[in-house]
Parts: C-alpha cells; structure tokens; sequence
C-alpha cells in the first residue's frame, strides 16, 4: 500500500551542546521518508527544492525505495534553508535563520499515482497546502495524518480547524494540544480535539514520550532513555514517518495498529537524536531496530 508523504526538504545548519553541523540535509519530509522506508517500501514524497540540492541525495532516495518524482526542483531558486541552536537542557532552541526560498512558491500538484496514495502524511506546512493536498487525493484514500503546530494557530486558525476536520490522525505536542483545545488537562484537551474531527491524536511530550488518544481509549509510551542526544532535529519527523511507514505496511488500522505504529516511530526517533541529521537514520539495521523495539518493550512491561 502506497504512502505519500507531503513536507519539507531542506538544508539546516545545528548547534547543539556536543558540537554543530553546517548546511546538513533536513526538513520533515526527508526525516519522514527516511523513517518510515525502514518499516515500508512504497513511498511517494511531494517537496520543493532549488538547484542547489545535491543530485546525490536524490539518488539516495530512489535506491532507499523512494518515489522522488514528486520533488519539484527550480532551477533559478535555492532551497529551504534553516538554522537553530539548542540550549544546554536539549529541549529548547532558538532559530536564527529561517530562509524559506523555493519552499515559499510550493504549490503541490499530485501525479495520478500520488493522488491513489491509500496513506497519507501532511507536514507542518500552511493549512492552505494541507487542504490543498486533501483536496487532490482520490475518495478511496484509507488514511490521512497530519501535523502542525502552534504557528499556525495564531495566524490560520479558521483555515486549520477546517484541516483538522478532514484528516484521521492529528499529531501535535502538548502545548499545542492545550492552545488548540483551550483545555489544560491533556484528558480534556484530547476529548475536545477528537470532537473537531480526527478519529485519533497523538501528544507527542519530548523525552517524556508520547499519548494516543482514540474514542476512549488511551495508551501512552515514555522515551526511551538515551545516554547522550547529540541533535534533536527530525525527531518529532522521524516518529510520524516511522509510525506512518508502519500503518501502511500493515494496511489496517486500528487502535492496536497506531499503537504499535507509535513504538516503532519512537524506537526510529531514538536512533535520530543520536547524530547529527540523518546519519544515524541512514545506518540503522533491522536488528538494531528490533532490539530497540525490545527494549520499549521491556521498559514498560510489568
């Protein structure tokens, strides 16, 4: 079953407590497609990129299985650029460059093999992009998931309500699941969002893990503990496209499914914070990954 994949790929520029990397390869529709192509094989990913992106990780995509067909590459514009340093604690970081270029003009157009997509994963882009996308998949779509964040609802919210109600599963974190909700108990925050649409929400809370939320069903995960996290960025991206990439390779979903789904993306996430950019992600092998979906296991088994 097809997964298309719609988000950023970009260039960033890290510093963080255990050093820096310069103009490395990011943006959540790479981490996504990186992820989710360890648990699944057939990817589609949209994107923009300016003549700037280098030809070999293109390459690198196709041989890793995915569809880059759908990456636009303009040829008189630069790619999406972004910099940002983390404080000592890891989980804060200030932006210093945000360079939108090529991304500032995306305007997704789907083939009609992208449109057939039986999943999908929206990125944290405009509501007007998601909608866009939404609106061009064909009425057998299984499954549409989406992420956003608070940006969005200070400046579309209207707009991203109406996102919100059209797709199956919204992941955000928790202080955006307090803004959107109103509600500061994540309970109620949880029950008030799945009322505006989607059938399941993930509150994804940093190191501390994540919550799933379906009809009135819930079940959360911690992190895993990981001695030394040399690079945050992705990791939120690595999750989705890990539990994605999971859903879709079973072709079902249920509570059960997107519960397992989000160990997996969690166990991804864990090998991403390990390095910087997707060098971790690139190098995982299955029983590497097996061991550490052992590990969740035996973390909260008792």
């Amino acid at each position: 079953m097809s997964l298309l994949i719609v988000g950023t790929v970009a260039f960033d520029s890290i510093e963080t407590p255990y050093g820096s990397a310069e103009r490395v390869i990011g943006g959540s529709g790479t981490y996504f497609s990186w992820a989710a192509s360890s648990l699944h094989k057939d990817i589609m990913l949209s994107s923009i990129v300016g003549i700037d992106w280098p030809s070999k990780e293109l390459e690198a995509m196709r041989n890793r299985g995915i569809d880059t067909s759908g990456i636009e590459v303009v040829g008189n514009g630069k790619s999406f650029f972004w910099a940002g340093k983390y404080l000592d604690n890891m989980m804060d970081r200030e932006t210093v460059t945000t360079d939108l270029n090529v991304l500032d003009n995306f305007n997704p157009i789907l083939s009609e093999s992208f449109r057939k997509a039986e999943y999908v994963m929206l990125g944290n882009l405009t509501p007007d992009i998601q909608m866009q996308v939404i609106e061009q998949m064909d009425p057998t779509v299984k499954f549409i998931a989406m992420d956003t964040m608070n940006f969005w609802m200070d400046i579309a919210w209207d707009r991203l309500l109406e996102v919100v109600s059209k797709v199956d599963l919204l992941s955000i974190n928790d202080e955006e699941a307090r803004q959107l909700s109103g509600k500061y108990s994540l309970v109620e925050a949880a029950k008030s969002i799945l009322d505006m649409g989607p059938s399941y929400l993930i509150i994804k809370k940093g190191e501390h893990g994540a919550l799933l939320f379906h009809q009135d069903q819930i079940f959360a995960l911690p992190g895993m503990p990981i001695a030394e996290v040399k690079d945050p960025t992705g990791a939120g991206d690595t999750f989705a496209g890990g539990l994605m990439g999971y859903i879709a390779n079973q072709d079902e979903v249920s509570f059960e499914t997107v519960r397992t789904g989000i160990v997996h993306g969690s166990a991804l996430a864990s090998f991403c914070v390990e390095d910087f950019s997707l060098d971790r992600l690139k190098n995982i092998s299955d029983d590497e990954l097996q061991n550490r979906i052992s590990a969740f296991r035996n973390l909260v088994a008792f």
